[in-house]
């Protein structure tokens, strides 16, 4: 998604006004870039794999989709979803700041932008069908966001442990809950298989379970009819999907709120500091590598080999949270995403700064100039190849066979994003995004000179 993030040159009478971009920070562009690519390593094998994909071979060494998985686990998972918040908060200040300093109020402005943003994320998931959406999430936690953009940053950057911390807490009494359910069921059942008559209260904890299962957990007969509908017309992939993205985007919204909304903390944090507009001495963020993978890389593979021995699969988790009321390990997963991905942003910025790899870079620049249009484009390639209403190829795959359509869309949107914007000022949804904030139709194709 096109996250706000270009200085903007504004002539100003009643209230902020558009206008055509003069100028852009391009390292914000080339690290939103990054994001958006990444992300889709992440979220291809939820378009295009049924429930238990990872439990043929998660323990099996010897075949090419672990080791793919491991790179993906060490090396990505949550930190492109923490990076692409990480630089959506540092997009708030950018668009706000500029236009603050007119003494104008920009509340309205920034607000309406967001509440069009939450209805794209609604048509995302519920046409598009993408149950992953995040554009939803990312206006209404923008809202809350911009609240705090004025606080210090050392204030701003607290929001993560505190977050992680809490995190923790709530994740431990949810599955000390789900345990505790557990464990009923499973002497209430005991009993029934000795022949024991139950209790209303036994009975009650059978059917408890076996609705936690049908929501949580499906057996393989669920599975199957699961992926037949994922292989169905556009009606039974949505009759599949619509529930779970409502879930998502209602039920368990106020779990998904405060990551986010901390990471955005951090961005703003991060900007502020100047770490994101590279006023950082290039020892600094040398440094920031060290630290990140002398700390990071030994707690993230560590957590992966531990959860690759005791959560191969369904029995082995269930069989772990018998035992265990509480999982330390789990403490780890935001302290070393949040290491890693500082890593991978350093390690951009100073590549951008060395003047390494420019064509690449250009391309990541365009990309992040129109990453709203290349994130909705890699639901519409994906739906298209997997879902059944497409090409149908939903459960056919190898895991690693998924990265070779990765590799493709990448390449394309590398080539094809610098072309565009040779011709037009904006992706065709930033510019309809941009329209319906500002209520008039923006310029769109750039001025022959």
């Amino acid at each position: 998604m096109n996250l706000p993030s270009n200085t903007e040159v504004e002539q100003i009478n009643e209230a902020p006004k558009p206008a055509v971009l003069t100028d852009r920070i391009d390292i914000i562009d080339i690290i939103r870039g990054v994001a958006l690519l990444g992300i889709l390593i992440l979220n291809i094998p939820f378009f295009s794999m049924p429930e238990y994909f990872t439990e043929p071979w998660v323990q099996d060494t010897g075949n090419v989709n672990f080791w793919t998985h491991a790179v993906n686990i060490i090396f990505f998972e949550g930190k492109m979803r923490a990076l692409f918040s990480l630089v959506f908060g540092a997009g708030i200040i950018l668009f706000t700041s500029k236009k603050e300093k007119t003494g104008k109020s920009v509340t309205w402005l920034f607000y309406k932008r967001m509440i069009w943003l939450t209805l794209f994320g609604l048509a995302h998931a519920h046409l598009l069908l993408w149950v992953g959406d995040i554009l939803y999430f990312y206006g209404l936690i923008g809202m809350l966001a911009y609240l705090f953009r004025k606080m210090k940053p050392k204030y701003l950057a607290l929001g993560v442990p505190i977050v992680a911390i809490i995190g923790f807490v709530a994740n431990t009494l949810f599955m000390q809950d789900i345990r505790g359910k557990y464990l009923e069921y499973k002497e209430a059942n005991s009993l029934q298989e000795q022949g024991s008559a139950l209790t209303d209260t036994q009975t009650a904890a059978i059917e408890t379970w076996k609705e936690i299962q049908r929501e949580y957990i499906p057996n393989p007969e669920e599975v199957a009819e699961n992926t037949a509908l994922m292989k169905g017309s556009y009606s039974e992939v949505a009759r599949h999907l619509r529930p779970k993205a409502w879930d998502g985007q209602f039920k368990f919204l106020i779990f998904s709120i405060w990551d986010m909304l901390a990471l955005m903390m951090l961005g703003i944090a991060l900007f502020k500091w100047g770490f994101l507009t590279m006023k950082w001495t290039q020892a600094q963020y040398k440094k920031t590598i060290w630290i990140g993978y002398g700390i990071g890389l030994p707690l993230v593979i560590f957590s992966f080999i531990y959860n690759t021995i005791h959560f191969p699969n369904v029995e082995a988790g269930l069989k772990f949270i018998e035992e265990h009321s509480i999982n330390w390990v789990d403490l780890i997963y935001d302290f070393q995403r949040i290491l890693i991905m500082m890593v991978h942003v350093s390690t951009v910025i100073l590549l951008y700064q060395k003047g390494y790899l420019k064509r690449l870079m250009n391309g990541l620049r365009a990309v992040g100039q129109l990453a709203f249009t290349n994130y909705i484009m890699h639901s519409v390639i994906c739906t298209l190849v997997f879902y059944g209403y497409g090409l149908n190829q939903y459960a056919e795959w190898e895991y690693y066979q998924l990265y070779f359509l990765v590799l493709g869309i990448w390449v394309f949107q590398l080539v094809i994003s610098p072309i565009w914007l040779k011709k037009f000022l904006f992706g065709p949804l930033e510019w309809g995004w941009r329209s319906l904030t500002y209520g008039r139709m923006q310029p769109f194709r750039r001025k022959e000179i």
